[in-house]
């Protein structure tokens, strides 16, 4: 399995904790790459020096919101093709078909227990660092 570069975005410390530690408990080599809200991911990929294989997004964050976050990401000729998996604690339908209209790769309900988060991202990493993405 490929290393991945993965771009979090997540404006809650201890969620972004929690990521860290779920991949280096499960020894995973995945480079993590951190942003705490829409704006500064905005800023690290409009570099495009090191664009990421996966984006994770959490919904419920300040100054843009992961649903404008996506809308902007998908504009962009380049990052448009990045996969965009949402991490996010809400179930609400409207915004999974939302996201889905966008265009994600994926949506996933953060469990309350850690050794499901755990389960979930592992399967999440190992299901992406298999696949064919596309080189930029």
């Amino acid at each position: 399995m490929k290393t991945l570069k993965v771009l979090l975005i997540e404006d809650d410390i201890i969620e972004v904790m929690k990521l860290n530690r779920a991949i280096s408990s499960l020894k995973l080599g995945h480079k993590i790459v951190e942003a705490n809200n829409g704006e500064e991911a905005l800023e690290i990929l409009q570099k495009k020096a090191e664009i990421p294989d996966i984006i994770l997004l959490d919904l419920n964050m300040p100054k843009i919101s992961g649903i404008e976050f996506l809308t902007i990401l998908k504009e962009d000729d380049v990052l448009k093709y990045i996969p965009t998996i949402i991490l996010t604690t809400s179930s609400n339908q409207n915004d999974l078909l939302e996201c889905y209209k966008i265009g994600i790769a994926g949506y996933i309900l953060k469990p309350l227990r850690y050794e499901d988060y755990v389960f979930k991202i592992e399967k999440l990493l190992a299901y992406w660092s298999i696949n064919e993405l596309k080189k930029t």
